[in-house]
């Protein structure tokens, strides 16, 4: 199985909105949000130890960044803290519903940034010494940034769409969230390696894990709803540079041939050939593309610069064919919705990531793998020690400094109807 290329790609658009319990009527936020201030005020009093395990005080995102990885065996337990905290909450009436009055954003007044002071105090993004008042000011911006950070948004400092979707999860929603992944995080390898990779699937990213610290992150794209990537554990043993890609039958028959009935040239202008059970070489046109002939022949692409896997692949021992790898189209991972490919992961910084998986492999310095990527040569290397991977499924978890990251569903596997706004 490999990652759809961006040329197979077909703009399919879907909204799945959150149902259930993140669904409330607009009619009843004000009588709820002017009830919970009080209400609010009186857990951030009671509880201070909420307040501390959030960071309350802490300016915009001094406290996501660490160099601590995000999963340890120590996850476990900072996800009970977190949800024993939100239990509390919960039990103080949880946090307000905050209403689609348009965009919001720095500079703006009105009622609704007070709600949404008194939401953002709630969940420990924002301090609450400012108060609840109606100005959208730096404080504001700087905690909807971190908020925005912590749900895996990217941090523009406006609230509508899909902020506004995820401030609105009920905080009884978000405990379910947790719960789910605890049993997750559980049920992890007790021992990772003491040098690793881990592939968050719902996060779409990637850490390289050195010791106790995390060595470097990497944005990641992986598999469709449709097309999902494995969840797993095997090792790296070998890298392939300027790799030619053999497409899998599974696209040849649902991207490939219906791409040839349309433009008979992609082929050729793709630089992907045909090779029968022979190892001979077929033209386009000796294939009949009315039928499924085409699903019985090889289809290969040259290495270069429009090739699916970009400059280098990743090997390690699995059943479902997957691997990591480059891709030609970067562009993906500047984006929140980073779920296109057809299971394979796609790698952001893919030479630095290459570089420290041969850090050990004599006669591959960053240097060296720099080169044979500019020659255009086929090169395969084995890896001196195969390094462990982990491709896990998990959209929520909590760090030692407190802090508490949710991701959606993607996959619907929490059953929570999490699964978030979908993209081709």
């Amino acid at each position: 199985m490999s990652s759809t290329p961006s040329f197979l790609s077909r703009a399919v658009t879907r909204r799945a909105a959150l149902r259930g319990a993140a669904a409330l009527a607009g009619t009843a936020f004000a009588g709820r949000a002017l009830a919970q201030v009080s209400t609010i005020q009186q857990v951030l009093q009671q509880q201070q130890g909420w307040a501390d395990g959030f960071d309350l005080t802490a300016p915009g995102d001094a406290q996501l960044t660490s160099s601590a990885p995000s999963l340890t065996p120590r996850t476990a337990d900072y996800m009970r803290g977190a949800i024993q905290r939100y239990q509390d909450l919960a039990a103080s009436g949880g946090w307000v519903y905050v209403p689609d009055a348009g965009l919001l954003q720095i500079g703006m007044v009105s009622p609704v940034v007070a709600v949404l002071r008194q939401r953002l105090i709630a969940g420990g993004d924002l301090n609450p010494v400012g108060g609840v008042t109606e100005s959208f000011d730096s404080f504001v911006d700087a905690a909807v940034r971190r908020f925005q950070m912590r749900h895996g948004i990217t941090a523009d400092g406006l609230v509508g769409g899909e902020t506004l979707r995820q401030l609105n999860i009920p905080v009884e929603v978000r405990i379910r969230q947790l719960q789910a992944n605890l049993a997750r995080v559980q049920a992890l390898p007790a021992n990772l390696g003491a040098r690793h990779i881990v592939v968050n699937i719902p996060a779409a990213a990637i850490e390289t894990v050195d010791g106790a610290m995390v060595y470097s992150r990497h944005d990641a794209v992986v598999g469709k709803i449709d097309r999902q990537t494995p969840v797993l554990d095997s090792s790296i043993f070998q890298t392939n540079f300027n790799p030619y890609w053999t497409v899998p039958a599974s696209i040849v028959r649902a991207d490939l041939i219906p791409l040839m009935r349309e433009d008979p040239n992609y082929l050729t202008e793709n630089n992907i050939r045909i090779f029968n059970s022979a190892g001979q070489e077929l033209s386009p046109t000796a294939v009949d593309w009315n039928t499924n002939e085409a699903t019985s022949y090889m289809f290969r692409q040259d290495p270069g610069e429009i090739n699916s896997l970009g400059s280098v692949r990743m090997n390690f021992h699995n059943q479902f064919g997957v691997y990591l790898h480059d891709t030609p189209s970067k562009n993906l991972f500047g984006s929140d919705y980073r779920f296109h490919s057809s299971g394979c992961v796609r790698v952001q910084n893919v030479r630095e990531f290459v570089s420290w998986i041969l850090r050990d492999t004599p006669g591959w310095s960053r240097p060296e793998i720099d080169a044979v990527i500019a020659s255009g040569e086929r090169v395969d290397v084995n890896v001196s020690s195969p390094v462990p991977l982990h491709m896990v499924y998990v959209n929520a978890w909590a760090t030692p400094e407190g802090v508490v990251q949710f991701r959606n569903d993607i996959y619907d596997r929490d059953g929570l109807g999490l699964v978030g706004p979908t993209q081709a």
